[in-house]
């Protein structure tokens, strides 16, 4: 399994590497309570530094082989509208994709469009074998890209993610290499 990360361009957008200028883009876009809420990892209020640090650690763990994240860019206008990732399994070869987009790009299709050359990407060019997903149960809009993407519904996981002094279930995704058709 090799890793590297080169931009990728689609019909309407551009995704590229983050840089440092992004930085107070990625806090107005991911500081906003419906983005934190329906995420993992994603905290509320986000401060600059804390995108600071997360755009400042891509490079280490790309060159550790555990992550590779595009920011995604609007090819029209190379305006930041949000990040899609894949966080890397070596030894079981398979990726989990994780993403974000900022609120006034919802429901545009920019998330599937980018999801689907990220998983393409990770097929071909890092040559994983299956990448999966999770979504909160409450973030339905996330599991539909999921599933124009192709990924397969595996399952429930009950209170798989303690969020706010609340556990949330969550629902499972994946899409093996040999099942990848169509783009």
């Amino acid at each position: 399994m090799k890793t590297f990360h080169r931009d990728i361009k689609t019909k309407r957008l551009n995704l590229t590497k983050f840089f440092q200028e992004d930085v107070s883009r990625v806090t107005s876009l991911v500081n906003h309570r419906e983005i934190a809420s329906t995420t993992a990892n994603i905290p509320h209020p986000y401060k600059e530094e804390m995108a600071v640090e997360w755009i400042g650690q891509q490079e280490q763990t790309l060159k550790q082989g555990k992550n590779v994240v595009w920011a995604i860019r609007l090819e029209e206008s190379s305006e930041l509208v949000g990040a899609m990732g894949l966080e890397l399994n070596e030894r079981h070869h398979h990726g989990e994709l994780g993403f974000w987009i900022g609120r006034n790009y919802w429901n545009q299709g920019i998330c599937t469009e980018a999801a689907q050359a990220v998983v393409s990407f990770g097929f071909k060019e890092i040559g994983l074998n299956k990448i999966y997903a999770y979504h909160i149960c409450r973030n339905p809009g996330s599991g539909r890209v999921m599933k124009k993407i192709g990924m397969i519904r595996e399952g429930r996981l009950n209170q798989h993610f303690f969020k706010w002094d609340k556990y949330e279930d969550a629902e499972l995704y994946g899409l093996l290499a040999k099942d990848c058709t169509g783009f």
